[in-house]
């Protein structure tokens, strides 16, 4: 099985169970950006005192501050890893791609969960969080067309994208996935 992946598809798509789940069975480290800069916050180190800074005056933290926080769980990490959303666009891509180079972790595999929108728009009002309201998923689906579509044909161009049917129970998407790593 691939040791460094990565994993995109658009919100509600899954990517976050699906990465914990396999992540916790085959002991690879899980990133998930948020969950990096809550835990870099709550640790209270330097990288986690300025994204806090950030977060706290309402502004999004940086591509060099994600990076940064990155690289310092990766750089004494010897094991396989799992990033889960991130990166968001291009740029974001490439700066990774120069990162995980620097550090010789190259991404191995890409899985793109994909899911028809009207699928999407019901997981996500589901969810009941209070900014899940029709309009805001909307948009934030037009946001990750926007952002997401040049990392897929980037992805896609280097041999490294793989499409997973998101559509299902977590159970049923699993072993899709299982099956899609093992080639």
């Amino acid at each position: 099985m691939k040791q460094r992946l990565l994993f995109l598809g658009p919100p509600g798509a899954g990517k976050g169970t699906q990465a914990q789940r396999l992540a916790a069975r085959e002991g690879l480290l899980h990133l998930s950006t948020g969950d990096l800069l809550r835990a870099e916050v709550q640790a209270g180190t330097p990288l986690g005192q300025e994204a806090e800074a950030v977060m706290a005056s309402g502004e999004l933290v940086s591509d060099a501050l994600v990076l940064a926080i990155v690289r310092s769980r990766l750089e004494h990490h010897a094991g396989g890893w799992l990033l889960d959303g991130f990166p968001r666009n291009l740029p974001q891509a490439e700066a990774l791609e120069s990162l995980l180079t620097s550090l010789q972790q190259r991404i191995e595999q890409v899985i793109l969960l994909e899911l028809d929108d009207s699928v999407l728009i019901q997981r996500l009002l589901a969810r009941g969080r209070a900014d899940d309201n029709s309009e805001v998923i909307a948009n934030r689906l037009h946001v990750y067309r926007q952002q997401t579509a040049p990392l897929i044909a980037h992805y896609e161009s280097q041999g490294l994208l793989r499409r997973l049917d998101g559509a299902g129970s977590i159970e049923v998407i699993e072993e899709r996935l299982a099956s899609l790593l093992v080639d």
